[in-house]
């Protein structure tokens, strides 16, 4: 299946990215666990934007949370219930309302589509992520350090990695922005710099010198996906067939 313009018309009309994105990686995670010998166990996480999910975070709030004690006998100091023996015990309430804090600084969570491989032989290890990049991972320069960053960590333990960028509408290139944070030669950047590719790396050790074996893919709107290898760390290599995933992901989400 050749690979669609997922961000203008016509998909762009009817299929949302967000909701094919994460079809993409739920494809790419079977995929792997059908072939995955079975110590390894893949995983797709996907957190898509920036506001912390409600159900992990606390909603700023004028009324005492529920359970606060508030007043003599109902566990706060000076107050107490009785055992049945007239003696006063006092009660540590479960929930309680804490003093104002020092400060309130602003933070971004940033778009999170990814599979992640993990090895259980070797206590639930990470040893292979698979990235798909989203537009907010684009769109600003400090977003995009936050990736390369984020992508030099994986690869600085060991961890092979695949990033593939379909986002047709950021022209930014995040395989070159890791090599510019990753301070390596400008010879290592993709010719042209193109806005959608893929790119898989293998950390390794060779000849007493620390390399990465790097396998990029320029793509084009209306041309196939590639089969590209994924490195699971202490492991070796297995294949990631894009094309068969992301054809999958094309039909259960009916596009075209």
């Amino acid at each position: 299946m050749p690979l669609f313009d997922h961000f203008r018309p016509p998909v762009s009309l009817r299929h949302d990215w967000q909701s094919f994105h994460s079809r993409w990686a739920i494809a790419v995670m079977d995929s792997l666990n059908r072939k995955l010998p079975e110590r390894f166990l893949a995983e797709a996480q996907i957190h898509l934007g920036r506001k912390v999910e409600a159900d992990v975070v606390e909603f700023d709030r004028d009324e005492e949370p529920a359970g606060v004690a508030r007043g003599p006998g109902n566990g706060q100091p000076g107050g107490g219930t009785t055992d049945g023996g007239g003696v006063a015990v006092a009660v540590e309430p479960a929930v309680y309302a804490p003093p104002a804090p020092a400060m309130s600084m602003p933070v971004e969570f940033h778009d999170t589509v990814e599979v992640k491989v993990y090895d259980f032989q070797r206590d639930r290890r990470v040893v292979a992520v698979v990235e798909l990049v989203s537009p907010s991972n684009k769109d600003r320069p400090d977003e995009r350090e936050t990736f390369a960053l984020k992508s030099l960590g994986y690869l600085k333990s060991g961890i092979g990695l695949v990033v593939a960028d379909i986002v047709t509408d950021m022209h930014f290139n995040l395989h070159d922005e890791l090599v510019r944070v990753g301070r390596s030669d400008d010879r290592f950047q993709m010719p042209g710099s193109p806005a959608t590719y893929v790119v898989a790396y293998r950390p390794v050790r060779r000849k007493d010198e620390n390399l990465l074996d790097v396998w990029p893919h320029e793509l084009t709107v209306g041309a196939a996906l590639p089969t590209v290898p994924l490195a699971l760390k202490g492991f070796g290599c297995v294949r990631l067939d894009l094309a068969a995933t992301y054809a999958e992901a094309c039909e259960r989400s009916r596009i075209p």
